[in-house]
């Protein structure tokens, strides 16, 4: 697809875009926008535990640990808004609520529940780099960036600043 004849995000809709490929910008905006509300935390969350099927209100806050009330009533909102949640109210006293997947939010069981089961599976790595990396940085010698001047008789030099030991992208 080439930007001259890219109309918008809704060429995206059903069309595999081939490798290398560029997305038109404003597919790339809604893109962000969608991912930015699947991909928070809390929506990760809801949307796997809701894959168990339809939960009230305080079932869901009891099981997504750590999220406020106001959150998990930001967050289904947003998920009913965009067509991945549906909110089933029933007329009884006290009033009863349901949250379920839609059809849409269903598709996204797959996906989700392959990034729940990688941070399952690599919890431990993540954490020895952590680790790691906090180690390192907690040392008494801090990093410093040296003027590329200094280096102009290095091949590839380039006039930003560059960190010993590192090599210019060329």
């Amino acid at each position: 697809m080439d930007r001259a004849n890219a109309a918008g995000p809704a060429d995206l809709a059903g069309e595999a875009l081939p490798a290398g490929s560029a997305v038109p910008s404003a597919a790339m905006c809604r893109i962000r926008e969608i991912l930015g509300r699947i991909g928070d935390k809390w929506s990760l969350f809801i949307i796997f535990r809701l894959g168990d099927g339809p939960q009230r209100f305080t079932t869901l806050k009891r099981a997504v640990d750590g999220i406020s009330q106001r959150m998990l009533t930001v967050t289904l909102r947003g998920l009913e808004r965009d067509g991945i949640v549906s909110r089933t109210m029933y007329p009884v006293m006290p009033p009863r609520v349901d949250y379920a997947l839609t059809p849409l939010g269903h598709t996204l069981l797959d996906a989700v529940g392959a990034l729940m089961a990688w941070v399952d599976e690599h919890l431990a790595e993540v954490d020895a780099a952590r680790d790691a990396y906090d180690a390192r940085s907690s040392g008494d010698i801090p990093e410093l960036r040296v003027p590329a001047s200094a280096h102009s008789q290095e091949a590839g030099a380039s006039p930003a600043f560059r960190q010993p030991g590192l090599t210019s992208p060329t």
